[in-house]
């Protein structure tokens, strides 16, 4: 078991770390664009070939993965720095107006389809990879909200958290200190999830055109506009899609491994022995222990 856990945080490790590096060091190991040649073309130069306007594929990918890894990653960490103080302070008010006053607009914002509301916005403003990152984690902050309230909540009716009240500790002491360090688990296992999703949201963003130039070196924008030119120069279209997919899926097996890896690291060791507490005769009544039945008068 511990094998196969260690080889699935290998495996995830390896699955996220060819994009990531593609993302971070991509544009350093670029150079220089050349000439343009015929769209959709292999070879002449070309390792995968040239795009819809005769651009070299390979010299796009690697300056497309920034936006897309930048963008989600600044949308996840917006969208839990307004979420954890939200969820958390209606977890442990005890005023019901104000955490219906706090969670109630949420409630309505998550009603609407995250992307319908991106695609709303657009209409009326033009949102650079800023406004797209602002965007999304607008759209995640009612149910990472909902998540950590939920999460704070089961926390706060602990024993613990009345003893801090009577103590006169600080709020802070209590919301931070206690409840938020007991929900780390919980927080990891829902930014794995949370940051695939955005991946996700900003990728098909940015397909549909929205926060990226219609040309722009971006990877969800390469598979947009190749898939034209699928069938003639496929690399174009499966390179960029393959490195998201290993984008996602390689961030859902590195964080599931860590979280297995540490709860099987704070589990105990083996069950702790329960002392047995011999029977002894009760007061006023003929009942006696095994001891007291084998010894003579």
């Amino acid at each position: 078991m511990r094998n196969a856990r260690g080889g699935r945080f290998a495996l995830g490790a390896v699955v996220v770390a060819v994009p990531l590096v593609l993302a971070l060091i991509g544009p350093a190991l670029a150079g220089e664009p050349g000439p343009r040649a015929a769209s959709f073309t292999l070879g002449d130069g070309h390792r995968l070939g040239t795009d819809f306007v005769g651009r070299d594929v390979w010299r796009q990918v690697l300056h497309g993965g920034r936006p897309v890894v930048l963008t989600a990653l600044t949308a996840t960490v917006l969208a839990y720095l307004v979420a954890l103080p939200v969820g958390l302070f209606g977890a442990l008010t005890r005023r019901r107006r104000v955490e219906e006053l706090l969670m109630r607009p949420l409630d309505v914002l998550l009603a609407v389809p995250s992307l319908l509301l991106i695609l709303l916005v657009a209409t009326v403003f033009s949102p650079g990879a800023v406004g797209l990152a602002l965007l999304v984690a607008v759209v995640n902050v009612p149910d990472a909200a909902r998540l950590v309230r939920a999460a704070a909540t089961e926390i706060a009716a602990r024993p613990a958290v009345e003893a801090l009240r009577m103590q006169g500790e600080t709020w802070w002491r209590t919301a931070v200190g206690y409840v938020g360090r007991s929900m780390l688990r919980t927080l990891a296992a829902d930014a794995g999830t949370r940051l695939t999703g955005v991946l996700y949201l900003v990728a098909t963003a940015a397909f549909l055109g929205v926060g990226v130039a219609p040309d722009a070196a971006d990877w969800a924008v390469m598979v947009d506009r190749n898939r034209t030119g699928l069938f003639v120069q496929p690399w174009a279209v499966i390179v960029p899609a393959l490195l998201i997919v290993a984008l996602t899926t390689g961030t859902n097996l590195l964080f599931d491994a860590a979280l297995d890896r540490g709860a099987r690291r704070g589990a105990p060791t083996r069950t702790p022995r329960i002392p047995r507490i011999p029977r002894t005769r009760a007061v006023g009544t003929g009942v006696r222990s095994r001891a007291e039945k084998g010894a003579r008068p």
